[in-house]
């Protein structure tokens, strides 16, 4: 606790105003009603209702957003529950949920709940099996995987953090890149098979990585000083890793570079979305 006994220094969202545009596209991820748009520029509105959670990051384009540590107004779950959350309906409850168990928040959760069963409130299906502070993915414990054998690394230089690289490096020459989150290699069974097979790879997270604007200049200077042949994109479905795809356009636009993006999409399963698998599995074959 901090000297203010109704303060303390936790997570919070901070919104550079100079880069906001006030396009609002962050409110809808924000169903604790943190955010607003005023005076054309989204605000914090109250540190009450902003968990640090970040869901708000990803969604804006303009990479104005990210999450500090300061002295702010402890979060309050309850409060937000009850003026928040539950007026506006099952859905919302249901997507705050499992915001919560994404983030392994267990007490917010255990609070949440308990706020719903005081007021005799339904507590929605949310997440089949999950255990409060856990997401278990159903069906992942019994399923089975054939093995022809085992699996060699397509991995092809080092280092892969964006943070470690070099923009002079010569393995960026005549490079097909592949930019991915943090999680995804993770996430994606076959990532060295469909994705990473010819391609060097850079990883980095756009809500842990506060400092995305580093990551624009250094993904700039690797486009400015070599010929990049094409960029694959790889993102989790939560709406913040959708901030990996912001920050390679900026980089585009910053170096003045027109180089050819492909995106997918991995979902919290460990699949790629439909469609997305066969055409990359196709491409290789072809190459």
């Amino acid at each position: 606790m901090s000297r203010n006994s109704k303060t303390m220094k936790r997570k919070i969202i901070d919104i550079d105003e100079e880069k906001c545009t006030g396009c609002g596209l962050c409110i809808p991820d924000c169903p604790e009603g943190a955010l607003q748009i005023i005076d054309g520029k989204a605000r914090l509105v109250s540190d009450l209702f902003c968990d640090g959670l970040g869901a708000c990051i990803g969604t804006c384009p303009e990479g104005a957003i990210r999450v500090i540590e300061r002295e702010a107004e402890p979060y309050d779950e309850k409060a937000v529950m009850a003026e928040k959350i539950v007026p506006q309906g099952e859905g919302v409850i249901r997507a705050h949920l499992r915001h919560l168990l994404d983030h392994g928040e267990a007490e917010l959760y255990r609070q949440a709940i308990e706020y719903l069963n005081a007021h005799g409130i339904p507590v929605p299906t949310h997440e089949a099996g999950a255990a409060p502070g856990a997401r278990i993915i159903p069906g992942r414990e019994a399923a089975s995987v054939e093995r022809a054998g085992r699996v060699g690394s397509e991995l092809r230089q080092w280092p892969i953090q964006l943070a470690l690289a070099n923009p002079g490096a010569s393995y960026f020459g005549d490079a097909d890149l592949l930019i991915a989150g943090d999680c995804v290699p993770f996430a994606y069974g076959d990532f060295h098979r469909d994705f990473l097979q010819g391609r060097v790879l850079l990883i980095f997270c756009p809500k842990l990585d506060a400092n995305t604007e580093r990551y624009i200049v250094k993904l700039a200077a690797i486009f400015s000083q070599h010929t990049i042949r094409s960029i694959t994109v790889l993102h989790m479905e939560v709406p913040c890793c959708s901030g990996v795809r912001y920050v390679v356009d900026e980089a585009l636009k910053r170096a003045g570079k027109a180089i050819p993006v492909t995106e997918h999409t991995i979902t919290l399963q460990g699949n790629a979305v439909e469609g997305d698998l066969v055409q990359r599995r196709g491409h290789r074959r072809e190459t």
